[in-house]
């Protein structure tokens, strides 16, 4: 008996996106589709800190910027042209610069040989950390009163100086350059060196131990492989010090001179915005004062890409 012939049948182009669980030849999702851009739907949390960054960063800088364009009188460029061309103005740039330079390089400088032997363990270890970020639990107010009675013509400074017979009369240490510096050192001196040794802690050890048993010494194992690792450290490390003393304001008034030697731009961008109620000219100074610290950033950055682009070594990594 013979069988009957199967009667083959083509089934319709409308259901090939039916065809199992399993999902073959189901039609894409949007979510398959950002996936394979390469942009994940957890990136969507970003959108209050984005939300944020513009309502009270992005919003104001570019509000600053188009004001510093609307001069009292005068073209567009009129502000910044009578801010270079009135020297009382224009020094506020290296007056500033006089004091953010030195100060984030000292900062970080120090930083460097105290982290270096903090690193490791040891008993009181804890309690000397906390001794030495102790002034930023101080303020910049409390700071400047301690300079004020410390370094005063009565202070103790001058007082044991001459007691010891080194000087005959008091050393002027205050309302004036030295007041300020020794303010933005000791506040910025913690924050530089909870930094640098974040960064310290985080280099292998095990990358010293070998070279030495490779022959190198400390100062060899220091200067090619501690130092080269932490070069990312110390640029962002310099950059944030530097920005910190770069708007200095509250210790140039209080142990400077803002009238002359430690007039900062940010004095004089408080002056003309409510003393001469001149805010296009007040936002053409931070707008400037932004411009500086880009350019400082922008140096830093790219010596640390010369002097190291590579992998920093972290126990994490």
């Amino acid at each position: 008996m013979m069988a009957e012939p199967r009667t083959l049948t083509r089934k319709p182009a409308g259901d090939a996106g039916a065809v199992g669980a399993s999902g073959v030849g189901a039609p894409t999702t949007l979510r398959h589709r950002l996936a394979e851009r390469g942009i994940d739907r957890l990136l969507l949390l970003l959108l209050p800190a984005l939300a944020t960054i513009i309502a009270l960063f992005l919003y104001p800088m570019m509000y600053g910027v188009g004001l510093s364009f609307q001069p009292r009188s005068g073209g567009i460029f009129a502000n910044y042209v009578n801010f270079f061309t009135d020297p009382y103005q224009s020094s506020t740039i290296w007056k500033t610069m006089r004091l953010a330079l030195p100060a984030a390089v000292f900062n970080v400088a120090v930083s460097v040989p105290i982290a270096y032997r903090l690193r490791g363990r040891f008993r009181g270890k804890r309690l000397l950390t906390a001794i030495l970020v102790l002034p930023v639990t101080l303020g910049t107010v409390l700071v400047a009163d301690g300079i004020l009675r410390y370094f005063g013509p009565r202070g103790w400074f001058n007082r044991v100086l001459m007691e010891l017979g080194l000087i005959d009369e008091p050393l002027r240490l205050i309302y004036n350059y030295w007041g300020v510096m020794f303010s933005l050192v000791i506040t910025g001196f913690p924050f530089a060196f909870l930094l640098v040794l974040s960064y310290m802690s985080g280099i292998d050890p095990t990358l010293e131990r070998a070279a030495a048993t490779l022959g190198a010494g400390p100062w060899q194992r220091v200067r090619r492989i501690t130092l080269p690792l932490l070069a990312p450290g110390l640029a962002t490390t310099f950059i944030l010090s530097f920005v910190l003393a770069f708007s200095v304001f509250p210790s140039a008034n209080l142990v400077g001179e803002p009238a002359d030697e430690t007039r900062v731009m940010a004095i004089a961008a408080y002056q003309a915005a409510f003393e001469k109620y001149d805010y296009t000219m007040a936002s053409t100074i931070a707008v400037l004062m932004g411009a500086f610290e880009l350019i400082v950033i922008g140096l830093v950055m790219l010596w640390r890409g010369r002097f190291y682009a590579g992998h920093t070594g972290g126990k994490g990594s």
